[in-house]
């Protein structure tokens, strides 16, 4: 595994607690605005790529809306709670596959790709995210669209030196940030403590890095792989990026 894939055990504490702490990304309201993005597809959108899925959240809101899904994960333990969600769904049984986003395989097509809440930062190596392009193009059909968004290097410089608390009723997470400015890496170092029934707290560490990219080195590998149409908005926002924009969201067309 080289620099920059997500490694797979990266999650394997976060997994069990991820939706309990993600309570307040509003995907309903990413739901939506991944539906006006779909609507500037060349093509109809039904069938959809949700890569790095996580525990399909996306995925269930997306099935219920009616798409097919295909979701990749590289992470067993995420894909278990997102194939756990997928029990419940009415619409098509999404098809779950537990890969890495630079060496993405498919059996087909889709109409459109989705990479949410800046999965791709994740990925630290610059070559791993344009081969994840040039996998993501070979499988979005001629027409197709690419939505993706990034935390942008202006919100991973600030967090460097801060001190983070999430707590639930059973769950509480604590996590310290560290940036380095030259390779513009900010790395999480987790301490998860979860409730056991006999009133005792289990502790488990991870950490997480993610790398800032700038919007034009991405359009350029985007243009490299041969997609059109670039535009990047603000977070959920169909103008530009403002200045420090704190989350900015891509959309290409695959050229045929």
């Amino acid at each position: 595994m080289s620099a920059g894939r997500v490694p797979a055990e990266a999650y394997g504490a976060l997994a069990g607690v991820y939706d309990a702490l993600t309570e307040d990304v509003g995907y309903q309201r990413r739901a939506d605005y991944l539906e006006k993005l779909f609507r500037r597809s060349r093509i109809p959108v039904h069938t959809v790529l949700d890569l790095a899925c996580g525990t399909g959240e996306m995925t269930a809101l997306l099935t219920e809306r009616g798409y097919e899904l295909i979701s990749v994960d590289s992470s067993p333990e995420m894909l278990a709670a997102a194939r756990q969600k997928a029990e419940t769904l009415t619409g098509e049984p999404p098809v779950f596959l537990n890969q890495s986003m630079p060496e993405l395989d498919l059996y087909g097509t889709v109409d459109a790709a989705i990479c949410c809440l800046d999965s791709l930062n994740y990925l630290t190596n610059p070559k791993d995210v344009q081969r994840t392009f040039q996998r993501l193009h070979l499988f979005i059909a001629p027409g197709g669209l690419l939505v993706f968004d990034v935390n942008s290097v202006a919100k991973l410089a600030s967090l460097d030196g801060q001190v983070f608390l999430d707590e639930k009723e059973d769950v509480y997470c604590v996590w310290r940030a560290s940036y380095e400015k030259r390779s513009r890496i900010c790395s999480y170092w987790m301490d998860i403590f979860t409730a056991r029934p006999d009133g005792a707290w289990d502790r488990a560490g991870e950490e997480h890095r993610q790398k800032g990219y700038e919007a034009d080195e991405l359009r350029s590998w985007l243009m490299e792989a041969g997609f059109t149409h670039i535009r990047t908005f603000g977070d959920c926002r169909m103008s530009s990026p403002r200045e420090n924009e704190q989350r900015i969201y891509f959309s290409a067309i695959r050229g045929k």
